[in-house]
């Protein structure tokens, strides 16, 4: 079995239609998360979207892919946002998990993810645009807390933290990735990792998108 899951970052309160757009094509379900964006005024300009509040949607697909993933671009007309997929290698399905073995494609896009310590994804999104990136989607997160952490009154403390996702031209991914290395608020150990996938078929949603 080989599984693909879409991703779409698209305006607040916008998620819905891609998601139900979807389940009508064939798919099980998908998730929406809630983020924002830090797109450039010039990546604003390009595609109507900037700092402004979004909805993140994820669909899994397996065999009908294709025809999921052109359902969501088609109905997704009136407003602005961006979309991709990445291969799965291992799901996790009651109980039973399925690994894969395949060769990634070559992808024109890529996906840049950076956990940081809360306070920071600006400043790692500031060096990131510097070094080539149009713009990025940070949501809230928090990291899991382990045997020896700090208590107050008895309650564990959990770091919150911040999720930076960059979807930028391949050629670029390099660049990137060593300008955030080189930040000094990520110099700490604990303060921050990166990571990077293959956004497959990266599709600009909504109008002007021809």
């Amino acid at each position: 079995m080989s599984f693909k899951l879409i991703w779409a970052i698209v305006p607040r309160n916008s998620g819905e239609i891609l998601s139900k757009s979807a389940i009508d094509a064939g798919a099980t379900g998908g998730t929406i998360l809630m983020g924002r964006g830090t797109a450039s005024n010039s990546f604003l300009e390009l595609l109507g979207i900037g700092d402004s509040s979004k909805d993140i949607v994820f669909v899994l697909a397996e065999k009908n892919y294709s025809q999921i993933f052109s359902a969501m671009k088609n109905s997704f007309k009136s407003k602005f946002g961006v979309m991709f997929s990445i291969e799965v290698s291992n799901f996790l399905k009651q109980g039973k998990e399925f690994n894969q073995e395949f060769k990634m494609e070559n992808s024109t896009h890529q996906l840049i993810s950076v956990i940081v310590n809360k306070g920071f994804a600006e400043d790692t999104m500031n060096a990131a645009r510097k070094a080539g990136a149009n713009g990025g989607t940070i949501m809230n997160a928090r990291g899991t807390a382990k045997e020896g952490d700090s208590k107050f009154f008895g309650i564990q403390i959990v770091p919150e933290k911040e999720m930076l996702w960059i979807v930028c031209e391949t050629e670029k991914t390099a660049a990137i990735v060593e300008a955030i290395k080189n930040l000094d608020c990520l110099k700490q150990p604990g303060s921050g990792i990166t990571f990077t996938m293959p956004a497959s078929d990266f599709t600009i949603l909504g109008k002007n998108a021809e």
